[in-house]
């Protein structure tokens, strides 16, 4: 059952997700209604179809590199995991933390963890209790890693993909991460060394890079 369900996409696992809160409160009351949480399945099933919802990671790269400052990005891995490696700039707490991590409403929190379906726990818990701008980086740090850190460019790539690449390469050497060339496996990032979690300087921004920060990025 583990392994069909790591097969699914990031969206079924969050179908998923959405159908047995459903079925909580079809049969059992919500979940998350009491003194502090109300929750409509619907609406929050609907953004989750329409992907309002979703920061893919070349928009958070993009975000960093620039300095943008007007979202928290939270780490929902454990404390271990998050001094191995996290994305620059996130801070860490736990999805059973986030209610008490004195998180303000109205501010915009992206959520990540390993795979996503964890994110999107957090997601429905937040949204549960009145959160406003709370978004989820799609398929979170293992995407991070397959297109960020170690973006891949096949041996017979077309002229595009080569074009895509560089401008890939860039932003993974912005990171500290290692392009790799002449392989069509960008799923072994596993057996890559991750980069030091020290952030590189403003003057080493990808060429192209705007310096000015902006107010939203969603």
């Amino acid at each position: 059952m583990k392994a069909l369900f790591s097969k699914l996409s990031f969206n079924q696992k969050l179908a998923i997700v959405a159908g047995v809160l459903g079925f909580l409160a079809i049969f059992a009351g919500s979940p998350y209604t009491g003194n502090t949480a109300t929750m409509n399945v619907k609406d929050l099933a609907l953004l989750v179809e329409r992907e309002a919802d979703h920061v893919s990671v070349d928009e958070l790269a993009d975000w960093i590199i620039k300095g943008k400052a007007d979202y928290r990005l939270i780490d929902l891995r454990s404390e271990k995991e998050f001094n191995e490696y996290h994305i620059p700039t996130a801070e860490n707490i736990p999805v059973g933390s986030l209610t008490d991590a004195g998180l303000m409403r109205n501010e915009k929190i992206i959520l990540y963890s390993e795979g996503g379906i964890h994110s999107a726990q957090a997601w429905f818990l937040l949204k549960a209790n009145q959160y406003k701008a709370v978004y989820m980086v799609r398929d979170g740090l293992a995407e991070w890693k397959d297109r960020i850190l170690f973006p891949s460019l096949a041996e017979n790539a077309s002229a595009e993909e080569r074009v895509v690449f560089e401008k890939r390469k860039a932003i993974s050497i912005f990171f500290g991460g290692s392009p790799q060339t002449g392989t069509g496996d960008t799923k072994a990032t596993p057996q890559l060394a991750m980069p030091k979690l020290d952030m590189p300087a403003s003057s080493a921004a990808p060429a192209g890079a705007a310096k000015k920060k902006k107010k939203e990025g969603c």
